[in-house]
């Protein structure tokens, strides 16, 4: 693929792409088999038998679990058992069994977790009843099992049959608005306007705007993906996705720990993305992506405006004021934004790369959507949870997300830098005022996982050593603005951190290997652990090649762990404001000057603005 890019970038006529191959997860007696198949010879390049291993859940499967549940005869005798209001439905929720040490993990097992939707209208909040009967799944799509579920202050569950609290019913936890009868009306209609359309271009799946060139992927299990990031011809990144989520509840009660989800290694990104020409998920001059995928019969599956790319103000780019002559100069910073939007269940994420003038890039996570609930007892309270309607109670839960930055800061050689600010120590000579401070730099020799210091202004440089800056003489760079978060809370020796081992650290270099694209592991479906990112990194420490682990000037990968460890407020209730998170990417001494310097100045004849209460506008003394 490199040779094909630089081949490419150099105006070759005769480029040949690499071979256009796909993998496939197939199962023959029982057995999950994954191939690489090679679509333009038509042939199977390799195929090899996972024992042990499980497949995705997409949507089809997991309402033929749904089905399954509510057509068992134990499952009605339960909810008969519950004594339910006339009219109510039950819904079924089901999610991928977390590996909790309790059941062979050789067969692909589900949950169904039950509801209760009082209104006969389908969009009504059912998550607002939580009920306390679950059932287990086989994969043969049969209820093996049927039992109560903790609904106390302690943990265990009802011995007896017990019915529905009619106590609990209540109407304040309806977000749709055929629901809900008060809506403000105090916001005025905004319009997006760009009278000479949109500075950005596109040409298949490259966009080109302002300095900026890349390619958007799409893919069944990270959805959106950039390829081949440049700015003004140089390159900058090879390869930039979201490659793991993982999603762990604290509630300690069995069977409560089975709830931990990987939503891209279980569900996939791509298959869950949303219609963004639905509703006003993006606004302004926007141009849609759609997604190739396939079923779990191997036809195409088309995901329509899956991804949006549009431009957006973001404010002030720079600006100085002379305050001898009193003259103002002002840019103001035009951002293009990549989105696309998922629903995993009762969740919502967005996704979005921003991308500005100044040769920054920015990724923002935002968590909104239903926090998922479970039953409790009018009266009684839990410490990793708050109550948010009678007889609900949202527990707390992380939400850790891993991106993958394969870099190519002026070429595929690069290292990682740690920088740490420290005060000099008070000296007669060099410090006799006591204020100094400088950095302290050192160059990660070998794959490691490194942990944020914000007392320290601990900073992740990635850097090409064989370029210089001409100015400043230090090596060209990007560096890691992170999202501080704490890290998984599991402890060490659970199953949640044994599976999610990219979540003990939030920042994690390792040589670029093909196959390591997942922090978690490939196939993380009722995994046991043993197989992420330290793993991989331990594995090649024992063998004692130092050659294998080093990365100082080598193709390296740079993995940043961030999130939310989200402690459910009523606010959040009965839908959640979105929660957002961002990671930043910053030229560090890779340009001469400010890369912005050229951006045209913000005026009113370019930028209108609108008087509203009278004044000077935009340009007007």
């Amino acid at each position: 693929m490199i040779a094909f890019l630089e081949s490419e970038h150099s105006g070759a006529k005769d480029t040949r792409p690499p071979p256009r191959q796909a993998r496939v997860q197939l199962f023959h007696d029982r057995v999950l088999h994954e191939a690489v198949v090679d679509l333009d010879r038509r042939v199977i390049v390799t195929k090899e038998a996972l024992h042990g291993r499980h497949s995705y859940i997409d949507t089809e499967f997991m309402a033929k679990v749904a089905d399954a549940c509510l057509a068992d005869q134990r499952v009605q005798e339960e909810i008969k058992s519950l004594n339910l209001p006339e009219g109510a439905t039950v819904v079924v929720e089901p999610w991928a069994y977390a590996t909790d040490g309790i059941k062979d993990m050789t067969e692909r097992w589900t949950m169904g977790w039950f509801y209760l939707r009082l209104s006969d209208n389908p969009d009504a909040n059912y998550y607002a009843y939580p009920l306390d009967i679950c059932a287990e799944i086989s994969p043969s799509l049969q209820v093996t099992d049927v039992y109560r579920l903790p609904s106390g202050a302690n943990d265990k569950a009802h011995t007896q049959q017990k019915g529905f609290d009619r106590r609990r019913i209540h109407t304040t936890s309806e977000y749709h608005p055929d629901l809900v009868s008060e809506r403000r009306t105090t916001t005025r209609p905004y319009h997006v306007s760009q009278p000479e359309g949109p500075s950005f271009t596109t040409e298949g799946n490259l966009i080109r705007w302002e300095k900026w060139t890349m390619r958007v992927g799409f893919n069944y299990r990270e959805g959106m993906t950039l390829h081949d990031v440049r700015y003004d011809g140089r390159s900058l990144y090879y390869r930039l996705s979201l490659s793991e989520m993982f999603v762990p509840y604290s509630d300690t009660r069995a069977p409560y720990p089975r709830k931990a989800a990987f939503d891209l290694g279980n569900d996939g990104a791509g298959i869950n993305a949303n219609n963004l020409a639905l509703g006003c998920d993006c606004l302004g001059h926007i141009k849609y992506f759609d997604g190739w995928l396939t079923t779990a019969s191997g036809t195409p599956a088309q995901m329509p405006n899956a991804i949006c790319c549009h431009e957006v103000d973001d404010g002030i780019l720079w600006k100085h004021t002379n305050f001898r002559t009193g003259n103002a100069v002002v840019t103001r910073s035009r951002v293009l934004v990549l989105q696309t939007i998922i629903t995993v269940s009762n969740y919502e994420y967005i996704f979005l790369f921003y991308f500005q003038q100044d040769a920054s890039l920015f990724y923002e996570v935002r968590a909104t959507g239903i926090m998922s609930t479970v039953p409790i007892d009018l009266g009684d309270s839990v410490p990793y949870g708050i109550n948010v309607a009678p007889g609900a109670m949202a527990p707390n839960h992380q939400h850790l997300f891993c991106l993958r930055v394969d870099p190519a800061v002026g070429g595929h050689a690069n290292s990682l830098v740690v920088d740490e600010s420290h005060p000099l120590p008070p000296d007669e000579a060099t410090n006799p005022f006591a204020v100094g401070f400088a950095t302290v730099s050192r160059t990660v020799e070998a794959e490691a996982g490194l942990d944020l210091d914000f007392t320290t202004n601990r900073t992740f440089k990635i850097v090409n050593e064989s370029q210089r800056n001409p100015v400043t003489g230090t090596p060209i760079g990007v560096k890691l603005v992170p999202c501080y978060s704490q890290m998984l809370l599991a402890h060490p020796s659970s199953f949640h951190a044994r599976r999610a081992e990219y979540a003990t650290h939030a920042v994690w270099v390792t040589r670029y290997r093909d196959d390591e694209l997942f922090p978690a592991g490939r196939h993380t479906m009722q995994s046991l652990g043993g197989e992420g990112i330290a793993s991989w990194i331990r594995e090649r420490a024992e063998k004692g090649d130092a050659a294998e682990s080093s990365v100082r000037d080598q193709d390296i990968v740079l993995w940043h762990t961030f999130g939310s460890t989200h402690n459910p407020r009523i606010e959040d209730w009965p839908v959640m404001p979105c929660d957002k998170m961002v990671v930043g990417l910053k030229p560090v001494n890779f340009f001469t000057s400010n890369p912005g310097l050229d951006v045209a100045i913000s005026t009113q004849e370019k930028n209108r603005s609108v008087l509203v209460d009278g004044g000077s506008s935009c340009g007007q003394a």
